[in-house]
């Protein structure tokens, strides 16, 4: 692992753990090294627990534990009386409401984070205990790992972290979005083969068949649409996924985590879909795949910068190590750690080549946006697949209860991705549902049409990952039935919300805006196509405020126009602008209501 990533995790000084923290000190352990200078509350500790052992002036430690989050810290959990085993059941609660259903329990650390151990049948029965509280509040547990700490003392002391996971009730899976971006052959759609039916590939791309949505995919072997595929993990930590001819709905059924993977197409060709897969499905990570026998080729670069632009945290798979020698992936390792660490990334590359490195990886990558994990694997042999999935068995989800119980508190608001027209019944619509909450028999509006208006319509079924579901909570993707609704009447773009909300629709926008890339100047009157969450549509430059002309590299705030149809945008939105090879991103800083003028 990087010497960085020590530097940044390695002395436990306070780092926050606020959604699993676990320094790294050393390759391989996923425990830091305090410094000699202990602070009161420290040495109070070490007063208090000298009878058991001498500390040495290198005792190790976490950051200090926190009050939010789902990261706990315990001790010892020895026959607590039933007083205390209620008063656990209630921390139990609060910490999996905080991560959404999973917490960490770090056993054998005290509060402020120094690393004390238990003695084997100390550790025996706290994990009994774990497993009581766990029971009671509907739970599993998953011993993530077991360390030794290394200290002055007579008998050997553990320490454990341990994976707490709510069995799920009511459908109320945890899931995460993540976005599969890499150069055209890099193997993106076999490696999702692979991990969702859980059969390797035989070399020639049989994986992959079954995300295939087109026939000139098929004939091609090119993802040229979006796709989606699902890989869930149970109370447990247990892989579920189609290899034992499971449906969707099973999965679905018995998964406490799931994690949906939005692949997408690597072809230069069509980059506009795989922007609009970026912005509108709003993907919590982003998985880059690279080849490990091309290396850094074609659109990588420029999928990384996407996703780096629109602030997606990213890691990196680099595919196909059965192909190659050891030495040809290292190679591409190090040409990728040379990217990343390149002043416009300011990435911290870490290499994960055991399944502790990959636990580590999962805790540190939610917890600091610069670090970047780097998985060695191949589709067809297996080679380190594991690490993977354990990688996504334990990440974390970005938000927390308190942000998403926010957004369900507010208007609902849906945007329409996918359209589609199913034989018995009628218009469907897929997508994301930005804010509030949607049920079946929900009356929304629709729009904004060609003039600026919107239509009524009734909520019918819903589906979750095809599979029926009652309920839709913000952050949700699914696809809703809406009966016999003209299809004419919706395009991609759209958004359906509550009645009670009076949506701010417009023509004209003002963006403060970076040019990343440009050719030659970029001035009033220049056309480009304007990416803002699920809108994607060609806006007309109308004025750069303060100046004549923009060059590379340059900012400024400019005033667009769109040409085809007024869209429903909000002030702080991302936009991203493209045309040929000029690229640009900014924030929607104002709107210009479609009350105070009218289109020519």
């Amino acid at each position: 692992m990087d010497a960085r990533v020590s530097e940044l995790f390695g002395s436990g000084n306070g780092h926050s753990s606020g959604s699993g923290g676990v320094s790294s000190g050393k390759p391989g352990n996923g425990y830091g090294v305090a410094p000699k200078k202990a602070s009161a509350k420290n040495k109070k500790a070490k007063a208090r627990l000298s009878r058991n052992f001498k500390p040495s002036n290198n005792t190790p430690y976490l950051p200090p534990e926190a009050e939010e989050g789902n990261i706990e810290y315990k001790l010892k959990l020895v026959n607590p009386t039933q007083y205390r085993f209620e008063h656990l059941a209630t921390q139990m609660k609060w910490r999996l409401q905080e991560g959404r259903g999973e917490a960490v329990y770090q056993i054998g650390v005290e509060d402020n984070g120094m690393l004390v151990g238990l003695s084997e049948e100390e550790m025996r029965a706290s994990l009994k205990t774990l497993h009581r509280l766990a029971e009671k509040v509907g739970a599993d547990i998953a011993i993530l790992r077991e360390r030794e700490v290394d200290y002055d003392s007579d008998v050997p002391r553990k320490i454990a972290e341990v994976l707490i996971r709510k069995v799920p009730d009511d459908q109320q899976f945890l899931d995460l979005r993540v976005a599969v971006l890499g150069n055209v052959d890099s193997g993106k759609s076999t490696l999702l083969g692979v991990l969702t039916q859980g059969e390797l590939d035989n070399g020639r791309g049989r994986a992959r068949l079954n995300l295939f949505r087109h026939l000139h995919e098929i004939q091609t072997g090119r993802t040229s649409s979006i796709s989606f595929e699902i890989l869930g993990f149970n109370s447990k930590g247990e892989v579920v996924n189609y290899s034992e001819s499971r449906t969707a709905e099973e999965i679905c059924e018995s998964a406490s985590k799931m994690i949906t993977f939005i692949d997408l197409a690597g072809h230069h060709k069509y980059l506009k879909t795989t922007i609009f897969g970026l912005t509108s499905y709003c993907p919590d990570f982003a998985m880059l795949v690279v080849s490990a026998n091309t290396g850094i080729a074609g659109t990588t670069r420029e999928h990384l910068g996407l996703a780096m632009a629109l602030k997606v945290p990213i890691f990196i798979v680099i595919s196909k190590v059965d192909l190659c020698t050891r030495a040809t992936v290292e190679r591409t390792v190090r040409q990728l750690e040379r990217v990343l660490k390149q002043p416009g990334c300011n990435k911290v590359p870490m290499v994960v080549s055991s399944t502790d490195d990959a636990v580590t990886a999962a805790q540190q990558f939610a917890q600091s946006p610069s670090i970047t994990p780097i998985f060695t694997l191949s589709s067809v042999s297996g080679e380190s697949l594991d690490l993977l999935k354990v990688f996504f068995n334990i990440i974390p989800p970005l938000s927390n209860s308190k942000e998403q119980e926010e957004l369900m508190q507010q208007l609902t608001e849906f945007q329409v991705d996918e359209i589609y027209t199913v034989p018995e019944v009628g218009t469907v619509v897929g997508g994301t549902l930005y804010s509030g909450i949607c049920r079946e028999g929900d009356h929304l509006v629709v729009g904004p049409t060609d003039s600026g208006q919107f239509h009524q319509l009734t909520v019918g079924s819903i589906q979750r990952n095809r599979s029926a579901c009652r309920v839709l909570r913000a952050g949700q993707a699914a696809t809703l039935a809406l009966g016999n609704f003209d299809r004419s009447l919706l395009r991609k773009g759209m958004v359906m919300v509550s009645p009670e909300m009076d949506p701010t629709i417009c023509w004209m926008f003002e963006a403060e805006i970076v040019l990343l890339f440009h050719a030659k100047t970029f001035h009033k009157g220049f056309q480009v196509t304007v990416h803002i969450g699920n809108v994607r549509q060609t806006a007309t430059v109308e004025a750069v405020y303060g100046k004549e002309e923009l060059r590379t590299g340059e900012k400024a705030v400019v005033l667009f126009k769109f040409i085809k149809h007024p869209e429903y945008l909000k002030v702080g939105a991302k936009v991203l602008f493209r045309e040929g090879v000029t690229k640009g991103i900014g924030l929607v800083t104002k709107l210009l209501p479609i009350a105070q003028y009218q289109p020519s």
